[in-house]
């Protein structure tokens, strides 16, 4: 099973980007699924997490101006950043919990994408 993150980049403060994650390979299902991120110098933290029934969570510094969304047919992830701040710019990973058949369940990772907001 691999996880691919795509769509980060550089933008002002205030701007907006969307990360997208794709999961292939050996899937039965896959159930929470997750966005991480780490900046310079500190430790990863969650952002935003799923589940396969679309319940969300949020770590309070982006409530409000993220939003997480999940394809499950088609195996993806998303998160909509709008209103991004300096203090935004991290390394982004993706995450999933994922069943390659109904007796094990595993935890995958991306493998980051650069989010750098500037002033």
């Amino acid at each position: 099973v691999q996880l691919q993150a795509f769509g980060g980049g550089s933008v002002q403060a205030g701007g907006f980007l969307r990360l997208s994650c794709t999961a292939s390979g050996d899937i039965f299902r896959i159930n929470d699924m997750g966005w991480y991120r780490q900046a310079p110098g500190k430790q990863r933290e969650l952002v935003a997490k799923i589940t396969r029934g679309g319940s969300t969570n949020y770590v309070d510094s982006v409530r409000g101006r993220f939003t997480i969304s999940r394809d499950n047919g088609k195996n993806m992830q998303y998160l909509q950043m709008n209103s991004l701040k300096p203090k935004d710019t991290a390394v982004y990973y993706c995450e999933a919990d994922v069943q390659v058949c109904p007796a094990y369940e595993y935890d995958y990772w991306g493998q980051g994408t650069l989010v750098t907001v500037s002033s």
